[in-house]
């Protein structure tokens, strides 16, 4: 457990939090939430020792390890399997160290090429997921986790949240993505007007319980406000009447024992819709055939893709990264040309383009102000200023040049600028990037009420389950158009990665009805190739359930062997010793845990594919029969 007592810390004149206290138990998986700037990364910060408190205490158990993802790159080894493999906590023989590693590497969207490359020479999103699967494979007590979404495409997301959702320790995790969040935790924990509260349960949990305590909280100052005005007229009127002095005397006490509430200060959020260009007709745009490749002697990324966008279609744009998402985008906006294929727009048709590179051709010498003045259609002072307030550069913070603005700021600017421009077609490439998870709750909504067409690319779940009513997805190395909504691709079809035994059971009764209308000396060869496959699958499987329960076996000696030196040393009150006993047989214990997971997933695994082999032999020798 991790117990945090009167924690203050400021920056100058701006206070982060005033005196707060929370505790962390064994088991818990804490998100973090509170609006950009609340102080959530500083307070991760703090419980590594990153940054020093102005006041307060952090207990920490003795032997307790946290880690901290951080952006700070530092590799050592020469492959990306060797770098991660130097992170295991418990090292086992090469082949088990080797098969943890993968399974961690391979979810987090690595190849089985990138394993030989030198980590120095990976894409900075490569770099981040390698650092995040170093710290997993470490197995600390505490992991704190600051946007480990992102670099990551939807399928690594998806894989993340199942690993940690059987995570046995503590966790505490800061997302905008508030699905990927609310997958994982059992506890909220919000900053929120610089004082921190937790509770069991999901983030709207802790949302609602702040808004009906705020709701309380502004009833009661409004009712106190009318009793003191009501109390002070008393005064003022009978003040100087003997027979109304005890009265009076009870109102001026009864103001003195009231604590003045002051007004809730109004939070700064996002607000807005975007601004939708009249359109006549039915289709906006259609693409035919389109076929796109940046090296001309590689297979296109892009292959032979048609689809046709009617008004009012909000479309989302779905894959893993690296296979063409914000290609497509850019070659709709005109930014690149197919190589064979054609787009038509309607005359109609106004395209408004919001994208990660887009945000690099704002004009560092400009002010925020400026920039949205220079779309405004028409150039309207007070209008723009009013834009600039939507995007929350309330005041003189519109007059922040674009060169001193953060990520999220620079977001915000640009998504200001597309809002001032009239469409009826929006490009969205990732346009949650940078924004908290109440700004994208006014995002989802300004999508949901435009008018138009929007196309756009997203790894959040949440705004795919809210707008999209229909897909582009980049899945096998193809690009296909799904007609429904993301959760219904994911029942009747799903990700290649995520199919698994289903799959295989329908590929495998196909090649039995093929083979049906076969001779019986094909089905011998079926059956025999059945049963090879069944050793070459079934057999390294129970190698390492085998591998498991010696390691098991083994641990339970040790913690036996350890509980008898415990009696000793608490007999001869060797506290050092007992101290490191302690930790030795916990260590050992949440290790068994852990192994008996992976053991029981193991065997369900094992089962299910026996009993697939079973079911195919018995059916040839049927046919056989």
């Amino acid at each position: 457990m991790v117990n945090v007592t009167g924690l203050s810390k400021s920056y100058g004149p701006q206070v982060i939090f005033d005196s707060v206290n929370f505790s962390i138990n064994r088991g818990e998986k804490i998100g973090l939430v509170g609006r950009n700037g609340s102080g959530k990364t500083t307070l991760l910060r703090i419980l590594t020792g990153l940054e020093e408190p102005d006041g307060g205490e952090i207990n920490i158990p003795k032997g307790y390890v946290i880690k901290y993802l951080s952006q700070h790159i530092d590799f050592k080894e020469d492959t990306v399997l060797e770098e991660a493999l130097g992170s295991l906590n418990i090292k086992d023989d090469g082949r088990d160290d080797t098969y943890k590693v993968k399974s961690v590497l391979f979810g987090l969207g690595f190849s089985q090429e990138d394993l030989v490359k030198p980590p120095k020479i990976l894409s900075g999103g490569f770099q981040v997921r390698l650092n995040l699967a170093k710290i997993l494979l470490s197995e600390p007590d505490l992991i704190l986790l600051d946007e480990p979404t992102n670099y990551l495409d939807i399928v690594s997301v998806r894989w993340l949240t199942g690993f940690l959702r059987s995570w046995k320790r503590e966790a505490i995790i800061i997302t905008h993505d508030r699905t990927f969040m609310d997958g994982v935790i059992t506890h909220t924990m919000g900053i929120h007007r610089k004082r921190i509260r937790k509770v069991e349960g999901p983030t709207e949990k802790l949302y609602q319980q702040i808004i009906q305590e705020e709701e309380v909280y502004e009833k009661t100052r409004i009712n106190d406000e009318r009793k003191i005005k009501e109390a002070n007229a008393f005064i003022e009127r009978f003040r100087a009447q003997a027979t109304r002095a005890k009265a009076v005397q009870s109102r001026i006490k009864m103001l003195e024992r009231m604590e003045k509430k002051d007004r809730l200060s109004e939070e700064a959020r996002l607000d807005f819709e975007f601004n939708p260009a009249d359109f006549s007709g039915k289709w906006v745009l259609e693409a035919q055939g389109v076929s796109f490749g940046f090296d001309k002697s590689s297979p296109p990324i892009i292959k032979g893709f048609t689809i046709a966008v009617r008004i009012g279609e909000k479309i989302g744009i779905i894959g893993k990264n690296g296979k063409g998402k914000t290609t497509l985008l850019n070659i709709i906006a005109g930014e690149l040309s197919p190589d064979t294929g054609t787009i038509r727009y309607s005359q109609n048709t106004k395209i408004a383009y919001y994208g990660q590179p887009n945000i690099n051709r704002l004009n560092p010498d400009k002010t925020v102000f400026e920039e949205i003045l220079s779309v405004h259609p028409s150039h309207n002072i007070n209008a723009a200023r009013g834009l600039c307030g939507a995007m929350m550069f309330e005041g003189d913070r519109a007059l922040k040049k674009v060169s001193v603005l953060s990520g999220g700021e620079r977001s915000r600017l640009l998504l200001g600028k597309i809002i001032a421009t009239p469409t009826n077609l929006l490009l969205l490439d990732e346009p949650d990037t940078h924004l908290d998870a109440e700004s994208i709750d006014a995002l989802i909504e300004a999508m949901e009420n435009f008018p138009g067409t929007i196309l756009f690319v997203t790894h959040n779940e949440r705004i795919l389950k809210a707008v999209a009513r229909r897909l582009i997805v980049f899945d096998r190395d193809n690009v296909t158009v799904f007609p429904g909504p993301y959760e219904d691709f994911l029942e009747k079809i799903g990700w290649e990665d995520e199919r698994g035994e289903e799959e295989e059971k329908k590929r495998g009764q196909a090649t039995i009805e093929t083979v049906k209308k076969t001779d019986k000396k094909e089905l011998r060869r079926r059956k025999a190739l059945i049963i090879e496959a069944r050793s070459r699958v079934l057999k390294p499987i129970q190698g390492r359930i085998s591998l498991l329960e010696e390691e098991i076996m083994g641990l339970e000696k040790s913690i036996e062997e350890d509980n008898e030196t415990l009696i000793r040393a608490t007999r001869t009150g060797n506290g050092q010793v007992i101290s490191a006993l302690h930790i030795s047989i916990y260590r050992a214990k949440e290790r068994i845990e852990a192994l008996l997971d992976e053991l029981d997933l193991l065997n369900k695994e094992y089962h299910r594919k026996a009993s697939q082999f079973e079911r195919e032999i018995e059916e040839i020798e049927g046919l056989l029969s």
